[in-house]
């Protein structure tokens, strides 16, 4: 497991036995975009429906907002689980099975006669999808280090936040049409359309002589060395704490936009993908900077920027939800993440060596984990206020910037450099 006192820069460096080439083929990165984008989508593509489907089902707001909760309690438990298997078993039979189950879930989602039902097939659902969220990143982590490793996470970072662009817009087309059932038909045909990919053009990226051995006591053994990582683990909560202050905003947006703003469901999906294409063009630009710019540096930048705009935005929120302001907050807040996502993340797995899996497994765990304790949370008074929404990102954000400056250190730069990481190329 690399330590962060043999690195000499924050450019992670690949173990010896780093595999020597970085996934090339475009189906196959398009397949694990897919595999990335599946999780958001499924997140995010009905949220515009949620005052339609309260009246349809008879349900509160907090009862349809437990579906999203049980979503992302699945996606939590499903990588906890689904990282350290593959670690044993390889990334590519645990990607096909629940790939397959992911299918199945989403048919049961389109057929759930209340919002009970709904909320345990959604919940199956998030369990499923959460392999293609942690194996993606596995795979990249299998086969590319340093800047390469950074802009191949930096791409799926871009689709992960490109995909809650397109969800609301082109849900509320769906639930416009064909109403909400229809937008979890379509999620089960991507599924499937996932589960082919895989089949077709994923091959296993974690040879044999890699595997951990030994079982469930070699498992958690790997575990407990990662969580024991000072440097992982403050990474890893950088990006979880930065997470779940994203996830307040989105989980509570629906009900703020619309019924506290009074914005219709179609301004709303079209405002909130507005706002999500700030942090796209953001991540683009942290992708690019990789290997010249430092990664602890990027992250500073996106913390700074985040609490100050967290910040502003409670006392927005507080003197009445101004328009223009608060949606001008809400977008400058999502491009600070840009910032910081892909950068811990690729600091986080560096730390981890051959067990990748079981890091990005923590990494997906923690951060669906939070967001499942932030949605519920939002949700209170969501329909008359937006404070509990705005209290909630400043003191995730909060903890994040405190996680980072506690529990990491900056590493020795090069003699010559002037803030800049000298490139670190993977192998081969």
């Amino acid at each position: 497991m690399p330590s962060s006192e043999t690195q000499t820069s924050d450019s992670p460096t690949p173990p010896a036995s780093a595999p020597t080439s970085a996934p090339a083929a475009a189906l196959t990165v398009a397949v694990l975009a897919l595999l990335t984008a599946v999780a958001p989508l499924a997140i995010d593509m009905y949220l515009p429906a949620f005052p339609q489907m309260a009246t349809e089902l008879g349900a509160g707001a907090s009862q349809i907002q437990l579906t999203l909760t049980a979503c992302l309690l699945g996606l939590a438990l499903g990588q906890l689980f689904v990282g350290p298997l593959s670690d044993t078993t390889g990334r590519r039979r645990p990607l096909l099975v629940g790939s397959l189950i992911c299918v199945l879930a989403g048919i049961a989602c389109a057929l759930a006669p209340t919002a009970e039902l709904l909320a345990v097939a959604r919940f199956v659902q998030g369990l499923s999808g959460a392999v293609g969220v942690v194996l993606a990143r596995a795979v990249v982590s299998d086969t590319a280090r340093g800047p390469a490793a950074a802009k191949l996470l930096g791409v799926l970072m871009i689709i992960s936040v490109i995909a809650p662009v397109v969800a609301p817009l082109s849900g509320g087309a769906i639930i416009a049409t064909l109403g909400w059932r229809a937008v979890f038909w379509v999620l089960a045909a991507l599924a499937l359309v996932m589960f082919l990919g895989v089949l077709a053009f994923v091959p296993e990226s974690l040879p044999a002589s890699a595997r951990t051995r030994g079982g469930i006591r070699t498992t958690l053994r790997g575990a407990g060395e990662a969580l024991a990582n000072r440097t992982y683990l403050g990474y890893l909560l950088t990006f979880c704490f930065s997470f779940a202050a994203l996830f307040a905003y989105i989980a509570a947006s629906p009900f703020v936009m619309q019924s506290v703003m009074g914005l219709s469901a179609g301004q709303y999906s079209l405002l909130f993908g507005l706002n999500a294409l700030v942090i796209t063009a953001t991540s683009a630009v942290a992708a690019a900077l990789a290997g010249r710019v430092a990664y602890r540096r990027m992250i500073m930048i996106g913390l700074t920027v985040g609490v100050v705009v967290a910040a502003g935005l409670l006392v927005a929120v507080v003197n009445g939800v101004p328009l223009v302001p608060t949606l001008v907050l809400f977008a400058v807040f999502q491009g600070s993440m840009g910032f910081i996502f892909a950068n811990a993340t690729t600091l986080a797995l560096a730390e981890t060596g051959h067990n990748a899996g079981t890091g990005s497994a923590f990494l997906g765990f923690l951060q669906f984990l939070l967001a499942a304790a932030v949605a519920p949370l939002v949700g209170i008074m969501g329909e008359q206020t937006a404070v509990p929404m705005a209290l909630a990102m400043v003191v995730s954000i909060v903890l994040a910037v405190l996680a980072f400056a506690v529990l990491t250190r900056a590493q020795p730069a090069p003699a010559a450099g002037d803030g800049t990481t000298e490139p670190v190329e993977a192998t081969g």
